[in-house]
This record gives structure tokens, C-alpha cells and sequence, in this order.
């Protein structure tokens, strides 16, 4: 029989906290947990991106948010928050939020509303005749980095462990795969090591692909009150908003990253900036690195980056001659076609001058979404829960002594990636997809494809807060999930920080969080005693805390989550020795946090703390690997798989639009003021040499047309881009109907950043 739904009640618990009650059977839809501070309100990790600000929720009598502002004390974002934090709350409340599941009807092109009953009925019953007639790699999931990390777990065990499924993957990929397989290689576990109070310490910061100006406001704040007075180099095709506050701008030419950052350590080699001791006692492999980057002369990397000689000898002299030097990367490094080598290249440069492990150092992975770190450790997708490995048999039956599981039901092998996902589709191999808080069908490369491999799936469900997506109007079943602000669990930022997220408002109509709708799948598939002691978010928590247990993110030191917010949030590695060895003590958000920085090494180089709200990775040159060392990672550069030509003489560059914009603008289109701060029609940024030489009208259409599709777009003329380069924000629906889809092959991040088009007017 299904679980009731119909046995949820609100009972008033004080004149200040709202609690969701269960009865048995509720399945973890009840405690709704709320740490008031006195003045009413919750403190909450944001859900928007990476950086992890602290939010004070301001609620009314009943427990309900009616307002928000940024939590002064907290030791991420200092009372700071980007326009997105600021309207958090605006999209629970968007008049298209899903409130019910809806089925589309045999026949008809209607998504009608059904009961929890029907719609859970259906999902199994389907998705089981698919797995009895093409077996366990006929279904597959794409999950995301926004839900909270206990649901990426439960989602994942669930998936695997209880209904047999063999694909799943994350729209992580699509963000944070490269840094991943980075780290994991040259570190020996996925590591990023900096801190935020790096930002402010560094003597000079290297932003490579990376535009925080606008893609991470908080961040950039942090770096302007850097009073160390630092060089800030920018490394970018265009000349972003970041690179305009810069003091060096390096404008390579696009996907010229290794021979440019190549070329670069050879330089810093031939000034003496290695470090010997560090690189002889840490790191393997700089002899056949240095060997093989003596090739990238000055005369290669400007014939093929584009850069003069002064440009980079100025670059070299900037790193050799500051003591603390940190370099930052996001996505114009992770979304190319040889993405891995290239993060490792920037790896490279910090490992061989000898900048990580000390303040205002690092080779710094800065992460997109609000939770893809989780993702990244919990998500059991590529890594088995915890960053363990799917292939290791102890691994495996240590996953399935802490979870009390078969370990026979564990598979030995990794999920497809998400690309290889797609490509199963248009086999016919894979036939049913379940696809929870994320919009594959706008925000996929070359999103016209999945349009078309629509018609092989047999069975298509989308979990999200909204029926209006693109990927949601596709689907077969849609499952009304709560989001931010109406559920509870862990978030993982940026520079490793575990933080809570709290429940502030209910969910509309039939709406229920991510967790609850997992664990209702789990019984009405008849797996749901394996997932028993997932009572709710904070029980699952604490599974999560064993099974990080001596493993490089481990964080048994934890007591709970009102530990983890009495401190401002926890970095991993926080063992029980480093709360025995702390005495208990933590940081409370009551006051402005210290800035001194705790210091952490790899392996067990602790040095007990002034202060505890910062702590970095690798301060006694320890990293992950057997031997303790890490890795020089290099391979020759491969060529840009799809460079201009005559037929398409343009070269188009994808990102971020503006800071009030978020990924699909599935929620920050439901704000006025946010719609009111960006732009609303799809433009193309276009260099004005070009603009001339083509005729075309600044503020009119254009027809932007590459060789899988087309979109039009008005014309912006700005000399923020290079000649024969164009510029399109990614949250338009259009922009990814136009993208090449080439993969780094050890990451399988595809290439967003770079593909060749061409421009014609709108005749007419």
C-alpha cells in the first residue's frame, strides 16, 4: 500500500517557530526545526550560488519569512549580500510553482493534475517495466549542485542501492566535473585548498577564466579589502567587468589557455621563481615538466595566444616577485575541450613557485553552484558516497557497513557521465530518465539535441519547483518539489564549508522538499526499509558524518547542525581530534569573526587556531596520495574542435550576463527587481570594428546562426570583445542551441565557451 499524504498538520509551537508535525508514515515531511535568534529570526545559508552567504530570515509570528538581510557576522559574506541574495525569497512565492504532480495523459499534449498516489503509481510502475525489459543501464538520472547535500545522498543510494538503477549524473558536470578530476589527480582527493580570507591576504591574485565581478559578487568584495595593496590579473578573452578593475589584463586568444599558461611556467623557470626545496620534498614530476614546457618559447605563445613578450614577461615578474601568490579559476577554464590539463597547468604554477598551504596562496577552484561540493562528495554518481571509490571492494563494504546494507547491491563501477547519458538516449539504450532540479533541455550544450532525443525516451519525469521549465513542459510526469527556504539540510561552499539551510516557509499546495518525495519513491518501490534510518535531513546528516570518516573530507567533528551554525559554518577536515583538540570551542556568530586563519594540513599538519572560523589545506605539504605528494599533470595542447572559418568567421564566447541573473532564470525571472537589473531580451555583444564592417545597427536584430542552429538577438557594440569574437549571456534559452559539443576527455566537461557563428541582419 502507498503512504498517506493526507495526515500532515501545522501545529504552532511558541509565538515564534512554526513546526511541521509527523505522525507515522509521513516519511520525514515533519520537523521543521527553526534556531531563532532572539529579534525573530533564521539564520540560512543562501541557495544561489557557490559562495555560501549567511542570510537572517526574518519571520512573523507564525514562523513564516516575510523578509531577509544579510547576516553581519558571519564569517563568509560580513553582512554583504549580491542582489540574488537579496530577492531569495521572491521566487517560493512565483504564481508557476508546481503545487501538484501532473501526468501527462495518453494521447494529449496536456500535463492534467493527479493525486500523490496516482503519480507515484505511475513513476514505478513504468520505470520498473523498463528495467524488466531492457535492464539496470535502460534508466538513468540527472540530478544537480542546488539541492541540499542529504538529498543528493539519498538520491543516489536510492537510485543505486535500492532501485537497481546504473546511470546517474549531475548537472555538476556541466560546472565543477574538470576541477574534480583536477584535484583528484594532482592532490589525490578532490581538495580545493584556499580559504576566503585568501582573497584578502594574497600579495597578488590570478583570476584565469573567471569573472567573480559578476559571477561571484561576495568573492570580489572580499578581494576589495585586500589591504595588501595586490596585483589583480585577469586572464580572459574579454575584457570583463572583473578584468576593468584589474591592474593587468591578459586578453588571450580563446582556448590558447595551455600554450599561454605553458609558456608561463617556462618563463617563471628562466627567472628562477621555483621554489626547489618545496618542489623537491612535495611533488613528483617537475623534471619531465620543466622538460616539457621548454618548447613554449616567446615566439610559440604569441604566434598562438596572441599576447606580446611585454605581456607576459610582465606577468612572470608580477608571480616571482611577490611572496603570496594565488591563483583563481572557474568556468572559462573548466568548460573547454581540454579543461582538466588546463586546471592542472594552473595547479602546476602554484605547486612549482611554491604558493599553497600559506595564507593568500592556492590554486583555487572557485565552484558555480550552491551545492556542488556536496554534489562533487555526495552525489554517488562518478564517487561512491563520501568520495569513496565505486571499484575498491573495501570501499564498498565500508559504505555498506555504515548505511547497513548489502554490499552486493553496491555496483563496481561508475556512472556514465551526462554527455554519455545523452549519447545512450539517441542508442535507444537508455529509455526512461528522471531528471530532478535542473533544466537539461535549455541548459544542455547544444540543446537542440536533447529536443530531438525527447522522442526516444519512453518515460520522462522532471522533480522541480516549477512546471513552466523547458525540461519540465517535455516531460511525462512532473513532481512538485519544495526549494530554498522551504527545506532543511547541508550546503557545502566553495572553500569547503559546511553550512545549514533552514525552512522558512512552507511549500505550496501539494509541494514536498526533494527529501521527502525520495523517501515515498523508496517505499512505493519497496525498497524503503534499506533507507529506514534516513528518518529525516539530520538523521541522513549523520550517515553522511560516519561515512566521511577517515577519508580526506572528514567532518566527525560535528556535532549537529546547531553546532555547525553556533560556529558559522565548519570547513572540512573537521575530525573528533580537532574538536577535542579545540576544546569545544566555537566561533558564534554574535560578533564580528577573527580574521586570523587556522591553518590545516593534507595529512595531519594542524596547528592549533587564534581564531576558528578559517582553516586551508596542505600548510605541512602533505596532499592526498599514497606517497603524499603531488603531481605534475601535462599533455601537448590539442586544437580548438571547432575554430571560425569563411562559413562562420565569428567566434562565440558563453557566461554569466549580469549578477541579478542566475543559471536558467528558472527563479530569478520570478523577481521584478531582478528582472529590472538585467537585461530581458537575448543580446550579442559585437566588437565596433565589426559592426561597422558588417552594417549592422546597435539595439536592432540579428540573426546569430552556427551549424546545429539559430537565434535572433539585439546587437550591444562594445569593445569589451575582441575582433571577430562575440559575446552571449547563457541564460537565454537560445544561446545553447548554437553550442558545440566537444568534452574534455578524462572530465567529460563540455565546451561551452567556444564554438564559430556567424551574424546577418533581420531583413525587414
Amino acid at each position: 500500500m502507498l503512504p498517506s499524504l493526507d495526515n500532515l498538520i501545522i501545529a504552532r509551537q511558541g509565538p515564534m517557530t512554526t513546526e511541521l508535525v509527523q505522525r507515522p508514515g509521513d516519511f520525514g515531511l515533519g520537523r521543521v526545526p527553526s534556531r531563532l535568534a532572539p529579534s525573530g529570526t533564521i539564520r540560512s545559508i543562501c541557495g544561489f550560488c557557490s559562495t555560501g552567504c549567511s542570510l537572517l530570515v526574518h519571520v512573523d509570528a507564525g514562523g513564516q519569512a516575510i523578509n531577509l538581510t544579510p547576516d553581519p557576522h558571519h564569517p563568509v559574506n560580513h553582512g554583504m549580500a549580491c542582489p540574488k541574495g537579496w530577492e531569495a525569497l521572491t521566487p517560493l512565492a512565483a504564481p508557476d510553482r508546481a503545487t501538484t504532480p501532473l501526468l501527462r495523459r495518453s494521447g494529449t499534449d496536456a500535463l492534467e493534475p493527479v493525486t500523490w498516489e496516482r503519480a507515484l503509481e505511475e513513476l514505478v510502475g513504468r520505470f520498473r517495466a523498463t528495467l524488466d525489459r531492457y535492464g539496470p543501464a535502460s534508466l538513468a538520472v540527472l540530478s544537480t549542485g542546488q539541492i541540499v547535500t542529504e538529498e543528493m545522498a539519498l538520491l543516489g543510494a536510492l537510485a543505486k542501492f535500492g532501485m537497481g538503477i546504473k546511470h546517474l549524473d549531475s548537472n555538476t558536470r556541466q560546472c565543477m566535473a574538470t576541477s574534480h578530476v583536477a584535484y583528484k589527480q594532482s592532490f589525490g582527493f578532490d581538495a580545493p585548498p584556499f580559504t576566503y580570507a585568501d582573497f584578502e591576504e594574497s600579495d597578488a591574485l590570478i583570476f584565469i577564466g573567471a569573472n567573480p565581478c559578476i559571477a561571484h559578487p561576495i568573492m570580489w568584495q572580499r578581494v576589495m579589502r585586500n589591504a595588501r595593496n595586490p596585483d589583480i590579473v585577469v586572464v580572459d578573452p574579454r575584457c570583463t567587468e572583473t578584468a576593468m578593475a584589474a591592474t593587468l589584463h591578459v586578453p588571450l586568444r580563446p582556448k590558447s589557455d595551455l600554450v599561454f599558461l605553458y609558456g608561463l611556467a617556462r618563463a617563471l623557470i628562466a627567472r628562477g621563481a621555483v621554489k626547489p626545496d618545496f618542489v623537491a620534498a612535495h611533488t613528483t614530476g617537475f623534471p619531465e615538466f620543466a622538460a616539457f614546457v621548454a618548447s613554449f618559447t616567446p615566439e610559440r605563445v604569441t604566434a598562438e595566444t596572441g599576447l606580446s613578450p611585454e605581456v607576459m614577461d610582465r606577468l612572470a615578474g608580477i608571480i616571482a616577485g611577490r611572496e603570496r601568490v594565488s591563483f583563481w579559476w572557474t568556468m572559462g577554464v573548466n568548460q573547454s575541450h581540454e579543461s582538466t590539463r588546463t586546471a592542472q597547468a594552473i595547479i602546476n604554477l602554484a605547486l612549482m613557485t611554491g604558493n599553497i598551504g600559506r595564507p593568500g596562496t592556492g590554486a583555487n577552484s572557485i565552484t558555480g553552484q550552491c551545492n556542488a561540493m556536496g554534489s562533487r562528495l555526495f552525489g554517488n554518481a562518478t564517487s561512491l558516497l563520501g568520495g569513496h571509490d565505486f571499484a575498491d571492494a573495501r570501499h564498498r563494504q565500508r559504505v555498506a557497513e555504515v548505511l547497513d546494507l548489502d554490499a552486493e547491491c553496491i555496483p563496481t563501477e561508475k556512472s556514465l557521465a551526462y554527455d554519455e547519458i545523452i549519447d545512450g538516449i539517441e542508442r535507444g539504450e537508455i529509455r526512461g530518465l528522471w531528471v530532478i532540479a535542473t533544466n537539461t533541455a535549455h541548459s544542455w550544450i547544444h540543446s537542440g539535441r536533447f529536443h530531438e532525443l525527447r522522442a526516444n525516451l519512453d518515460f520522462l519525469v522532471v522533480q522541480d519547483m516549477y512546471a513552466t521549465t523547458e525540461t519540465a513542459q517535455l516531460a511525462d510526469l512532473v513532481l512538485p518539489a519544495a526549494g530554498w527556504g522551504e527545506k532543511e539540510g547541508i550546503f557545502i561552499n566553495s572553500e569547503r564549508r559546511l553550512g545549514v539551510t533552514r525552512k522558512v516557509s512552507r511549500a505550496p499546495g501539494q509541494a514536498l522538499s526533494d527529501f521527502s518525495i525520495f523517501k515515498l519513491i523508496a517505499e512505493a518501490w519497496g525498497c524503503g526499509p534499506l533507507f529506514a534510518r534516513w528518518k529525516d535531513p539530520e538523521s541522513a546528516f549523520h550517515l553522511l558524518k560516519a561515512l566521511s570518516r577517515d577519508q580526506p573530507c572528514d567532518f566527525t567533528g560535528i556535532r549537529d547542525y546547531a553546532h555547525l551554525e553556533d560556529a558559522g559554518g565548519i570547513q572540512w577536515p573537521y575530525t573528533e581530534r580537532h574538536a577535542r583538540e579545540e576544546g569545544g570551542r566555537t566561533f558564534i556568530p554574535d560578533a564580528p569573526p577573527s580574521r586570523t586563519s587556522l591553518q590545516m594540513g593534507g595529512a595531519g599538519g594542524y596547528e592549533p587556531p587564534a581564531a576558528r572560523s578559517e582553516r586551508r589545506l596542505f600548510a605541512d605539504g602533505r596532499f592526498f596520495t599514497d606517497d603524499h605528494r603531488a603531481v605534475f599533470y601535462f599533455d601537448p595542447p590539442r586544437p580548438m574542435p571547432e575554430p571560425p572559418d569563411e562559413a562562420y568567421p565569428f567566434l562565440l564566447l558563453t557566461g554569466r550576463g549580469s549578477s541579478a541573473q542566475w543559471h536558467t532564470g528558472s527563479r530569478t525571472d520570478k523577481s521584478a527587481v531582478l528582472r529590472k537589473l538585467a537585461p530581458r531580451s537575448l543580446y550579442v555583444e559585437v566588437h565596433p570594428e565589426d559592426v561597422a564592417r558588417l552594417q549592422l545597427q546597435p539595439g536592432r536584430s540579428v540573426v546569430v546562426r552556427s551549424r546545429r542552429g539559430e537565434v535572433r538577438a539585439f546587437v550591444v557594440e562594445t569593445a569589451t570583445v575582441q575582433r571577430g569574437q562575440v559575446f552571449m549571456p547563457m541564460h537565454f534559452d537560445g544561446v545553447n542551441r548554437l553550442t558545440f559539443p566537444s568534452f574534455d576527455p578524462h572530465s567529460r566537461q563540455p565546451s561551452y565557451k567556444a564554438c564559430s557563428v556567424t551574424l546577418a541582419p533581420v531583413s525587414g
